[in-house]
């Protein structure tokens, strides 16, 4: 079945975001797309048309609340005569330098491996590094249930948590769990299994940012000075249903941060010299991207107040780079400013007052990702400064 809903009085701006909430009304959506005016959805639930619609009208009127559409604010903006204009997802499958095991789950391979860890060199050394005073931390790629709750993420963004689970501690439990796998020939993904017998209540969740364990590791602390800025890298998990078919749209990827906490001034005067080393990396290495105003994708009804807000008070910038062949952008670093809202939430203190915090990311793979998608495999195509330091770490590396 295909349900088409006219998206007349939506903001063309909000068209992207409703597309993206759409792929979570109905496990049995197979396709969405946007067409003329008009959201497309393919699916095969047995309630029909009628509950589809009323479930994307329903999100119409979520999104379109408020005083605003969304409108371009571009605070810096880098063009490139980029040479590359192929499919770089299907020339890196086809030749075998990325394995898709399913939408968003890929395998890498040289030389996009070590494109990856040169890339991440990079953001440490040319952008971490100049911050005095920056220690390196490891995180899990796991996070207690408690801990996400206080950043509010089950509440923002329900719909991305990966909870962990396993079978409950009952030995009767795991025998007969184990027998019934062994009968049907092994795991089938279409065979029942009772959840609510089988399975231990989730104590943790698969991690979606590298900063909040930066946060949980000062939780009750007193800071010392201005405060304190951490990188780490960490393996992020998001799941975002059939969106996973999206250019760089991963469900499990690499996040490298820079985090800041401490006082207003401290945290703030980092977070714009960060901003100013990202645009200086953009033009050095000559890739085609803007930095802009926005806001993160906030899912349930109170998107708009949360979006607002963000936007209103300057708290998010995205540096989005080109993606030539199909004449978007996609997000691959952001700048976050949070306020106080972590430093509440963790008891961090400077002083008397709770600390406030700001980040950097990097999507390790996005990067990766955008820059082949502008240039293409042919290093003879990169640009200079990018090939040259590129070919030192390979030989510092070896």
């Amino acid at each position: 079945m295909e349900c088409v809903v006219s998206l007349e009085g939506l903001a063309s701006s909000q068209h992207g975001q409703l597309k993206y909430a759409a792929a979570f009304i109905d496990e049995t959506i197979r396709d969405i797309r946007l067409e003329s005016g008009h959201i497309h959805i393919v699916h095969d639930s047995p309630k029909g048309n009628a509950a589809i619609e009323e479930q994307v009208r329903k999100l119409i009127d979520r999104f379109s609340q408020g005083d605003f559409g969304f409108k371009e604010n571009i605070l810096f903006e880098h063009k490139a005569d980029t040479p590359y204009e192929g499919d770089i997802i299907a020339e890196l499958a086809d030749r075998k330098i990325i394995k898709v095991l399913e939408p968003g789950l890929f395998i890498f391979r040289e030389p996009f491996s070590s494109l990856m860890r040169f890339l991440d060199y990079s953001f440490v050394t040319k952008i971490a590094n100049r911050f005095e005073g920056i220690t390196e931390e490891q995180y899990p790629a796991v996070i207690h249930c408690d801990t996400l709750n206080k950043t509010n993420h089950f509440t923002s963004f329900p719909e991305h948590i990966h909870f962990l689970s396993h079978l409950r501690e009952d030995l009767d439990i795991i025998e007969t769990f184990s027998q019934s796998i062994r009968d049907a020939g092994g795991w089938k993904q279409e065979q029942p299994l009772d959840l609510n017998a089988n399975l231990a209540k989730p104590k943790f969740t698969m991690n979606p940012s590298t900063c909040y364990h930066c946060y949980e590791g000062l939780q009750n602390e007193t800071l010392e000075g201005d405060g304190v800025t951490v990188t780490a890298i960490s393996k992020c998990h998001r799941f975002e249903s059939r969106n996973h078919t999206d250019f760089g749209r991963l469900l499990d990827f690499s996040m490298r941060e820079i985090i800041f906490v401490g006082r207003p001034d401290y945290v703030k005067e980092n977070r714009l010299r960060a901003i100013e080393y990202l645009k200086e990396l953009a033009v050095e290495w000559n890739v085609d991207s803007v930095l802009e105003i926005a806001n993160d994708p906030f899912f349930t009804n109170d998107f708009q107040v949360k979006a607002s807000f963000q936007r209103n008070q300057e708290m998010k910038y995205e540096l989005r780079l080109t993606i030539p062949n199909i004449n978007k952008s996609i997000a691959c670093s952001s700048v976050n400013f949070h306020s106080n809202t972590f430093g509440n939430a963790f008891n961090i203190k400077m002083g008397k007052r709770n600390a406030v915090t700001a980040c950097v990311g990097f999507g390790i793979e996005r990067w990766a990702f955008a820059f082949l998608a502008q240039y293409g495999l042919d290093e003879a195509n990169w640009p200079v400064s990018f090939r040259e330091q590129y070919h030192a770490w390979q030989e510092k590396s070896l």
